[in-house]
């Protein structure tokens, strides 16, 4: 059951759901660009897929990482793999042709990140940081940085990390301890333990710059005293810095890649941006990473449903109702009703999150590169209430619905025998890192939404209604429908939190799921106007139609059940009692 990149789809929403080969050339940065290029890369980007990084994804998860002295090794393979991924210039996919870049729109690139999370997550845990670690180095680092560090990392000589947690200090980073002391000569000596950094040590590239929150002496307490600083593996003069890697996490999940726990012994680093600036600085890395963590959810959604889809059109039990004619004595149990339903909603909900990733983040690219600062504003104003939401849904979705794909295999996908087992097991994580889903949604509704009372908010549902009103069928009729819901709902959180503090905490996580499910309904309305352009008997069209009404019938009225729970959370919670 070898996993295939589902370029079908990803042409769709780009063709026909994002049009973007009309978006692109009224864009400055991506004016040459036209769709059978962007067809051609991700032909390209699904052959080194499913060739090089699928046949990796069971071994190297089986092997795991080991630490020999300082060094650490990835699995068997893993090093030519990501040689390889070097020389097909994929570092650089989205970054500026003057620094070596390919200059190609993000919405591509989420679309590669795709593909690699979905083939062999632990491998991309390696390369997964580099382009936000990019962005925050062309915003906030000085020329001199930029020009001896930002080549290596477009070239891929170079592979970067994030170092926030500490020992004492998860999401919490008011609590971080680790200090830096200026030397004397523009640099500083970076002190402190940094914990569960992903690639914080391997052997695939030839240096590893770690990006670090840490204290300068005359720092404010809190967040507000962190500072941002580039400390790297080696030095200039060639020697190696004081950067140990003490230990490796053996974990759940994602085995193939080496999480670490890193020691700074007063370490040599440079300041990134201002001093006690860091969190600015470090949160246009952590912004990127958290769209790519959405992505991940979603890559393992596709290869869950592939997984599910593939058995149970081989896996013959029992005659399913309203057969008459049974071969071999057995149906395949995707004719089973119960299997046809899960079926269905893993391919929905997945295409789903296909075209919303990939809108998100064609925002960005209109955020960069639209024609006036009120389309870019506007832009970036709906990428940043997007990226919480698809940070959120699209993980916790992956883990449901891997979870769902191995109930379709019953006791042999608790087994190693498939594929099913790993992907759930590596879907766990995304839900924890670059921010637990719980702070999406506080993220979401009260500094998105209730931060500006509700304005920038007002213009993605003014994206969703227009969608509503682009026809007068079923779906865009229901989108219109849940889009006053939502508004009501925000009314009312509005309502109830200008007297109780609390109340909107309580409501976050639900308040984000019903947004991802009107967000769904958009999809999915958007879908049912633009398989129109599709040839009528095509399988596409067909499937597309069919999903469409699978998602209004099944889907939707999980709206109802939020919509619930936000009104039940009026109610103050209970404290749970100490322990004796």
């Amino acid at each position: 059951m070898a996993w295939k990149a589902p370029l079908r789809d990803m042409q769709f929403v780009l063709q026909h759901w994002l049009q973007v080969d009309q978006a692109w050339p009224q864009l400055s940065l991506h004016s040459d660009l036209d769709l059978d290029l962007a067809v051609q890369v991700l032909e390209e980007a699904a052959r080194f897929s499913e060739q090089v990084l699928a046949p990796l994804n069971a071994p190297g998860d089986r092997q795991g990482c080991r630490l020999e002295g300082r060094d650490v090794r990835t699995p068997d393979g893993f090093p030519a793999a990501y040689r390889a991924y070097v020389e097909g210039g994929w570092p650089g996919l989205a970054c500026d042709p003057a620094l070596g870049g390919q200059g190609l729109p993000l919405v591509l690139d989420a679309a590669v990140q795709e593909m690699l999370f979905a083939s062999n997550h632990g491998w991309a845990m390696y390369t997964g940081i580099a382009h936000g670690a990019y962005l925050c180095l062309k915003a906030h680092a000085s020329a001199e940085l930029q020009a001896r560090y930002l080549p290596g990392i477009v070239s891929g000589e170079i592979l970067p990390t994030m170092c926030l947690t500490e020992p004492q200090a998860g999401s919490d980073l008011s609590l971080l301890r680790s200090r830096a002391e200026p030397l004397g000569d523009g640099s500083h000596a970076v002190t402190g333990n940094k914990l569960f950094i992903s690639g914080g040590e391997h052997d695939l590239s030839g240096d590893i710059v770690h990006l670090v929150l840490a204290r300068l002496p005359d720092a404010p307490p809190g967040s507000r005293g962190l500072s941002l600083l580039l400390v790297p593996k080696w030095l200039s003069n060639g020697q190696r810095n004081a950067v140990h890697c003490d230990g490796l996490e053996h974990k759940l999940g994602i085995r193939a890649s080496a999480t670490c726990a890193l020691r700074f012994e007063a370490a040599q680093g440079w300041l990134v941006g201002q001093a006690h600036g860091g969190l600015a600085a470090m949160f246009v890395m952590m912004n990127s990473a958290r769209l790519h963590v959405g992505l991940q959810g979603l890559g393992h959604a596709e290869a869950a449903w592939q997984q599910a889809r593939d058995y149970a059109l081989e896996r013959r039990q029992m005659k399913a109702p309203g057969r008459t004619e049974v071969a071999l004595g057995a149906d395949p149990i995707h004719l089973h009703p119960a299997m046809r339903r899960s079926l269905l909603e893993l391919r929905v909900r997945t295409e789903g999150m296909r075209a919303l990733g990939y809108w998100a983040a064609h925002w960005l690219d209109l955020a960069a590169g639209a024609g006036n600062p009120a389309q870019r504003a506007k832009a970036a104003t709906l990428a940043a209430l997007l990226t919480p939401i698809i940070k959120a849904d699209f993980t916790e979705r992956g883990f449901r619905l891997a979870s769902q794909a191995l109930q379709v295999f019953g006791g042999y996908g608790y087994t190693q025998e498939y594929a099913i087992e790993q992907t759930l097991r590596d879907s766990r994580i995304a839900m924890i890192y670059e921010g637990t889903n719980e702070i999406q949604a506080n993220d979401l509704l009260l500094r998105k939404v209730l931060g500006d009372g509700g304005e920038g908010f007002a213009l993605l549902l003014g994206e969703l209604r227009e969608e509503a009103g682009a026809s007068d069928g079923r779906a865009a009729m229901a989108l219109g429908r849940v889009c006053d819901t939502l508004d009501a709902v925000l009314a009312k959180v509005l309502l109830i939190a200008a007297d109780d503090a609390e109340y909107p905490y309580r409501a976050a996580g639900d308040f984000l799921q019903l947004c991802a499910n009107v967000l769904q309904a958009f999809a999915w309305a958007r879908t049912a106007r633009c398989i129109q352009a599709l040839p009528v008997a095509t399988a596409q069209r067909r499937e597309k139609q069919e999903s469409v009404e699978f998602f209004f019938s099944y889907l939707l009225p999980d709206i109802d059940r939020q919509v619930a729970a936000i009104d039940a959370a009026a109610a103050p919670l209970a404290f749970i009692a100490e322990s004796s």
